[in-house]
């Protein structure tokens, strides 16, 4: 994908028999800690300040979600951060850890999509492992889903992360994404039923985006994130930090999430701008979410209406113009762009084996006819949570796998060994090296480097500049080197320093 780097923040859904709301912190902390070795703990904070907006101011506070706020217990004493968040860092470059009560896993930095798609899907085992290992500790019962809300009000976010250059202004950033982010949903929502109100939407995270862009993620959601935490070098990148989609158990759908957005970047980073504006983009967000009809009609700013396949057709197009035949995965997006906005048009229920929305409506709509009832049935909520649940053995996607009837685009072994290893063309390699053989010298680690103790000393690891060229060869040398003496001189020695050189956090 042109060389970009990305990654996936997932917050899993988790409810635990006899728990409610107000537990969930204490319970998510217990699943988290029973992460299988090998992990280290102590994730370095410092450097990020989720009120930066990437505008070029920093905000006063972030908002407080008030249906959150209900469940908190003022007779509880408050848990220092270092304990809520209970970090576990793994030797597959990821992160694992509790956030406001929900499990989150967040992949090692990518370039690759199937190596992408191969770590979320490690993500969803590896969480799941921690329940397992939780219900033999406590005898009660867990469940973990893969989705975006508890359908008692409250939304939990799968956030996106690509690394993009901060020369581009931010106007140009954000006018450029929106309506491609308002319209994605066609192909990459995960599907919801709303049952008070008879209604499949194609999309779980629509509903929950409040405002065009700001900086905030747990109330007040924006359509395009502004957070400006770079976890790179500062004057020459920014991550983009997308929060309006939806959790996908499709492969395909992670894929093409990811891949068609960074192409999108792409063409911003190259100064090119889309030649409409939406009007109103919240609203065409859940317009297109909750439309049935599935016309999704999109009104511009010059009052004319645009389908949103083909607001989609006009990215897909500028991309081909550039892109075709830059990369593998560049050609494998744009192909399968193009299908799966030509099945949306002609027939999208041929799209099933892609687009979670429409495999999730399609069993519902068998059960519905089966069992004489509709959308607005309770049982229907039961039955959308189902389809995301990472029980192998109880989630209806997996049954969908198991029958062949979805896109499986890595192999069961890729995934396999995305659970222990991490890409080897990121310094996700580096990190997870680092943590499978000397984690007790680690101090704290956080994306862009590693704090550790080395001859009574502390020695940072600064891997901000390891987002640029090809980090294969380093990492090979590291992996042959036999001791932590060895490392550091690899490390001073890929920096040009000399051997005294001092160093410190």
């Amino acid at each position: 994908m042109l060389h970009r780097i990305f990654g996936i923040e997932t917050e899993y859904g988790i409810f635990v028999e006899g728990a409610g709301a107000q537990d969930l912190v204490t319970e998510t902390i217990g699943v988290v800690r029973s992460c299988p070795d090998p992990w280290v703990t102590g994730w370095n904070y410092r450097g990020e300040d989720p009120r930066r907006d990437l505008r070029g101011f920093t905000v006063s506070h972030l908002a407080t979600n008030p249906d959150d706020a209900q469940f908190d217990d003022p007779s509880r004493p408050p848990i220092p951060m270092a304990e809520e968040r209970s970090d576990r860092i793994l030797a597959n470059g990821a992160r694992l850890y509790n956030d406001h009560g929900h499990p989150e896993y967040s992949t090692p930095e990518c370039t690759r999509l199937r190596d992408l798609v191969a770590h979320d899907c490690a993500g969803e085992r590896i969480v799941w492992d921690c329940a397992r290992r939780y219900m033999q500790t406590t005898g009660r019962t867990v469940h973990i889903y893969k989705n975006n809300t508890d359908y008692h009000g409250a939304s939990y976010g799968t956030h996106e992360g690509y690394l993009t250059l901060r020369s581009v202004p931010a106007e140009s950033l954000i006018q450029g994404l929106i309506p491609f982010l308002a319209t994605r949903q066609i192909f990459a929502g995960a599907g919801k039923v709303t049952a008070d109100e008879g209604l499949y939407q194609i999309s779980q995270r629509a509903d929950f985006i409040s405002v065009e862009a700001g900086v905030d993620t747990l109330h007040n959601r924006p359509l395009v994130n502004t957070r400006d935490e770079p976890h790179a070098t500062p004057s020459r990148y920014r991550r983009l930090h997308v929060i309006v989609g939806d959790a996908n158990m499709s492969r395909w759908a992670t894929a093409m999430k990811v891949g068609t957005t960074s192409l999108v970047l792409a063409l911003i980073e190259d100064g090119w701008t889309p030649p409409f504006r939406v009007r109103n983009p919240v609203a065409a967000l859940k317009h297109v979410s909750r439309d049935r009809t599935l016309q999704w009609l999109v009104e511009s700013e010059n009052g004319r209406s645009l389908y949103a396949i083909d607001i989609q057709r006009a990215y897909l197009q500028e991309a081909q113009r550039r892109y075709l035949g830059s990369s593998e995965d560049t050609d494998w997006v744009l192909s399968e762009w193009d299908t799966v906005l030509t099945d949306l048009c002609e027939d999208l229920t041929v799209a099933g084996d892609r687009v979670d929305w429409i495999a999730k409506r399609t069993l519902l709509e068998q059960f519905m006819e089966a069992e004489k009832v509709g959308w607005d049935a309770p049982v229907m909520e039961s039955l959308d949570l189902a389809y995301h649940d990472v029980d192998p053995e109880q989630g209806l996607f997996y049954g969908l796998e198991a029958a062949q009837a979805v896109r499986r685009i890595v192999s069961e072994s890729a995934i396999e060994a995305a659970r222990s290893c991490p890409p080897a063309d990121t310094r996700a390699s580096i990190r997870g090296l680092f943590v499978r053989r000397f984690p007790g010298a680690v101090r704290s680690v956080g994306w862009n480097g590693i704090a550790f103790r080395y001859n009574g000393e502390d020695f940072l690891f600064d891997m901000n500049s390891l987002v640029d060229g090809n980090l294969e060869p380093l990492t090979a040398e590291l992996a042959e080197a036999a001791t932590l003496e060895e490392w550091v001189a690899i490390i001073r020695r890929s920096r040009n320093e000399e051997p005294g050189t001092p160093h410190g956090d």
